[in-house]
């Protein structure tokens, strides 16, 4: 029998329209992380994790321009970034790198907003966290400290979550020897704070919730389910590792604000059924928009 001819994977080019739109999100996102930096962190001494951290220290303690030190230490993971991701992201972390440094340049002499280091480290932290959020949202990167982490994760038992909270925890606390620790817990406080904002700008306000039941009374609940909270469910056939026995498995799709009435309706139907209910980041095709309630 002849071999079949494996064909290559042909990668579909980006529009222009999708090209200028991924531009100016990271533009924006940049510009932000200008404005946090140097509005608000940098002149009240209150400092951000990775390799902007870094970058915050060093130009306090060598006097010199934060923009220059962002883009020099960060240029090793751009081609660290090109080898382990892609052209892509290379080529988007660069234009997000470059806008961000020139950013701190230019904005380094404007006038700040607060000298209050707690309004400087939360709005400094929702500002910086939304503006990175936009960045990595749209297949950038303005820290190296994630690569660091991945490569690190592949010779280590270490997770890369683990990594980088030990880089970060360092990084703050030197700021404590440097600027005090009074800043390095605001500097704490803006870590956290750009944490959330970063997970909120890219996984947004509307999260979503998968849900998986099994029950006896599946018909029941699939029809509660469809009738009271307008959502549409799929039946999967399941089978029990320790017993043999099949089962209907109910599959759905909720927003956080449903959550409470699915469970009450599971819990008024079948207060034995298993229920698992986990969080979804992102759900595309399919229908999964609410059907009206009559």
């Amino acid at each position: 029998m002849a071999e079949a001819v494996q064909r290559p994977i042909q990668h579909k080019k980006l529009s222009k329209r999708k090209i200028f739109s991924r531009g100016f999100f990271i533009f924006l996102g940049a510009l932000m992380v200008s404005v946090s930096l140097e509005i608000f962190l940098v002149p009240n001494k209150i400092i951000d994790g990775g390799i902007v951290g870094i970058s915050m220290l060093l130009a306090h303690l060598l006097d010199i321009k934060l923009g220059i030190l962002l883009f020099i230490l960060n240029l090793p993971f751009l081609f660290i970034g090109y080898r382990q991701i892609g052209k892509t992201f290379a080529i988007s972390t660069l234009f997000a790198i470059t806008l961000m440094s020139v950013g701190t340049i230019l904005l380094h002499h404007v006038s700040i907003v607060t000298r209050d280091p707690l309004l400087a480290s939360v709005f400094g932290g929702i500002i910086l966290g939304v503006g990175v959020g936009l960045v990595l949202r749209y297949g950038g990167s303005l820290d190296g400290t994630e690569i660091i982490a991945i490569l690190i994760n592949k010779k280590t038992p270490f997770s890369v979550g683990q990594v980088v909270m030990f880089f970060n925890i360092f990084i703050l606390g030197s700021a404590g020897f440097v600027f005090g620790w009074d800043r390095a817990m605001y500097s704490l406080i803006t870590y956290f704070i750009a944490y959330k904002a970063i997970d909120i700008t890219i996984e947004g306000l509307d999260e979503s919730k998968f849900v998986w039941i099994i029950s006896d009374l599946h018909s029941d609940i699939g029809d509660a389910i469809s009738s009271r909270l307008g959502r549409g469910v799929t039946y999967l056939h399941g089978e029990g590792g320790y017993t043999g026995d099949t089962k209907k498995v109910i599959f759905c799709i909720i927003t956080r604000l449903e959550e409470a009435k699915l469970k009450s309706i599971v819990e008024e139907i079948d207060p034995a059924a298993f229920l698992s209910i986990g969080n979804i980041h992102e759900v595309r095709g399919g229908n999964f928009k609410k059907k009206n309630i009559h």
